[in-house]
C-alpha cells in the first residue's frame, strides 16, 4: 500500500515519525510509510503539535487543513491534508 493516498479534497499519509531528530525532515520511506523527522520530544503532545506544524508549513496549508486520523499516541500516523497548496517532491515522487 501507498504511503501516499490521493483524496477528493487532499491526501492522506502515512508516516513513521522520529521525534528528537537532529532537524525537521521528511526523510523518505520507511517500510510502507514515509518517515518523517522531527525536533520535538514525544511528551504531552508537543511531538504532534510540532508535526502538524510543520507538514502544515510544507504543504501551505493552514494548521488546522492537518488532521491527524490515526496513530494519536503512537509513532505510526495516518494523517489527511486538505487541499494542499504545494506538494513537496518526497511525496511528489510517490505519487507517481
Amino acid at each position: 500500500m501507498s504511503p501516499v493516498i490521493p483524496l477528493l479534497d487532499g491526501l492522506a499519509l502515512r508516516l513513521y515519525i522520529q521525534p528528537k531528530a537532529s532537524r525537521d525532515q521528511i526523510v523518505g520511506l520507511h517500510g510502507d510509510e514515509l518517515k518523517v523527522a522531527i525536533t520535538a520530544p514525544p511528551v504531552d503532545g508537543q511531538a504532534n503539535a510540532h508535526l502538524v506544524k510543520f507538514i502544515a508549513k510544507q504543504f501551505r496549508v493552514a494548521k488546522s487543513q492537518v488532521i491527524i486520523e490515526k496513530g494519536e499516541l503512537g509513532r505510526h500516523k495516518q494523517l489527511k491534508i486538505v487541499n494542499p497548496q504545494q506538494i513537496p517532491p518526497e511525496v511528489a515522487a510517490l505519487l507517481k
